[in-house]
């Protein structure tokens, strides 16, 4: 390859970030049509194995992902409605066990004080907040109806996710092998190559990673529900949920079980089966969930995982928390190509 062939490409390639950049705030629907695309394309194809038509096995699929998202919503989202609520009502056990027990401990045992921090005054505003619940909801609806264009944008995304979903899932393959058409031919063998490596890393990242997410929060939920924690559907769900980053689905889950635990309870014993629960997690984690449906296809250390959320959300915003993971699987692919490339090369097996 010319100088000039990779210049071109390095500029191709700096255009096309460039135009990420200024169009992601519209490209969202896009990406999640996209990666829900590419979950359902290998169930595509297998209905396709057994003689059905690609747009017969599309329709299949589609309806059945729908099927799912809609027993979220019906079933999922108001038990946890109700459980936001118990959160809510608890608010002022949370703030008499902060002013009652954990302040006076801090200042006792680290020397700080906590005199200015305004604990009062934010508790009684939140309690305000609480008994005006039709006022606040009425200022919601008012500000929504100034923000007209805002939630008209948001209602079309909402709605364009499944269209646009739909139609990659009936052309997946066509565009995929029109890329493959347009590849520099000298070039079509290493990129063919290196695109297979890249399936296989965002294919355990996407269903992988969904399965693990979605087993931790069964398992937390369970086991909280065990122990007779009111919260237990909240918690589990946001522990499992954000369990994507390393270690943080079981800080915030544990610590969030362990207050709700004290102020529902009173007691150490319900703590320890707190940590009991969140243990059992951790262990099938470790030991079952992602040896089994991860295993070491990703390859992502915990620190570039948490680094690449952080630099796609200052970079892009919830597009680029969106795509962090799967570009970062991505540049790891190309990182190992190119380290085996410079380990062959002269360069490295040239003497002093």
């Amino acid at each position: 390859m010319s100088d000039k062939q990779k210049w071109t490409i390095a500029a191709a390639a700096a255009a096309i970030v460039a135009l990420l950049y200024l169009l992601a705030p519209v490209l969202t629907p896009f990406v999640v049509g996209a990666g829900l695309a590419y979950i359902g394309d290998p169930l595509v194809d297998r209905l396709e194995a057994r003689k059905l038509s690609r747009t017969a096995s599309v329709v299949i699929v589609f309806c059945g992902l729908l099927l799912v998202l809609i027993t979220v919503v019906l079933v999922l989202v108001p038990m946890l409605q109700n459980q936001v609520v118990v959160l809510m009502r608890k608010v002022p056990e949370i703030f008499d066990w902060l002013q009652q027990s954990v302040l006076p401990w801090a200042e006792a045992n680290l020397g700080v004080s906590f005199a200015g921090l305004g604990i009062e005054q934010l508790k009684a505003s939140l309690l305000a907040h609480w008994q005006q619940v039709g006022g606040a909801a009425a200022s919601v609806l008012a500000v929504l109806s100034e923000s007209g264009l805002a939630v008209a944008a948001w209602l079309a995304n909402l709605v364009l996710i499944p269209v646009v979903t739909f139609y990659f899932l009936r052309d997946w393959d066509f565009m995929v092998a029109r890329v493959r058409e347009l590849l520099p031919r000298a070039l079509e063998p290493t990129a063919v190559a290196l695109a297979r490596q890249c399936d296989e890393v965002l294919g355990a990242f996407f269903r992988g990673q969904l399965m693990v997410m979605l087993a931790l929060a069964a398992i937390y939920t369970t086991g909280l529900a065990i122990i007779g924690l009111d919260l237990a559907l909240l918690i589990g769900m946001v522990a499992g949920l954000v369990s994507f980053v390393p270690y943080l689905g079981f800080i915030v889950g544990f610590g969030a079980a362990t207050v709700a635990a004290i102020l529902q309870f009173h007691d150490a014993i319900h703590v320890l089966y707190v940590a009991i629960a969140f243990g059992v997690g951790q262990l099938a984690e470790s030991f079952v969930l992602t040896p089994i449906l991860l295993g070491d296809r990703i390859g992502l250390h915990p620190v570039m995982v948490i680094f690449a959320l952080m630099v796609g959300g200052q970079l892009f915003g919830f597009f680029g928390i969106l795509m962090a993971l799967p570009v970062a699987a991505v540049v790891m692919v190309m990182l190992r190509y190119a380290h085996e490339k410079y380990m062959r090369s002269t360069l490295y097996g040239s003497g002093p």
